[in-house]
């Protein structure tokens, strides 16, 4: 059956892919949109309250809980295309450099952290991974990349 006025053939390139029953468990594309938005912002919170962990000079603590709201903000994409679908798209070309990037930060700042407790670096690795994150997310959203760039753009330019 046809929603949103597509038809029953799906397009691998689809974002949002509405004709697939199970796509990220049958929600509405509002919901979905919804659903990427809350998780998103969820994550991003666990990541900024992880700085508490850091001024308390636990920069374990802090690596820990910043990668958990890095993740739960990867996971908020599986609402826009599904769990299944992001798996086989993660290594895209269009986004495998930042998956690979934010995977990489994601264990070299645990290492880091764990290993040497080096604030300043735990640091660097933490703002590279969130930023990772951050552009591999937006190669979701239709246009998202597109409209960052205009708006660094325009921030540079000033």
């Amino acid at each position: 059956m046809a929603i949103w006025g597509m038809s029953s053939v799906t397009n691998d390139d689809d974002v949002m892919d509405d004709t697939n029953p199970l796509s990220c468990f049958t929600l509405n594309r509002t919901q979905r949109l919804y659903g990427f938005g809350i998780c998103f912002v969820v994550g991003f919170l666990i990541s900024i309250l992880s700085t508490l962990a850091l001024a308390t000079g636990l920069t374990a603590t802090f690596a820990v809980f910043f990668t958990l709201g890095n993740i739960v903000s990867l996971l908020s994409t599986t609402f826009l295309i599904g769990p299944g679908k992001q798996i086989k798209t993660m290594f895209a070309p269009v986004r495998m450099v930042a998956s690979i990037v934010f995977l990489a930060m994601m264990a070299a700042t645990l290492v880091v952290a764990f290993t040497t407790g080096l604030y300043l670096l735990c640091l660097v690795l933490c703002i590279i991974q969130f930023l990772a994150l951050f552009w591999y997310s937006a190669s979701y959203v239709p246009y998202g990349r597109a409209a960052i760039k205009k708006v660094v753009g325009g921030c540079i330019d000033v």
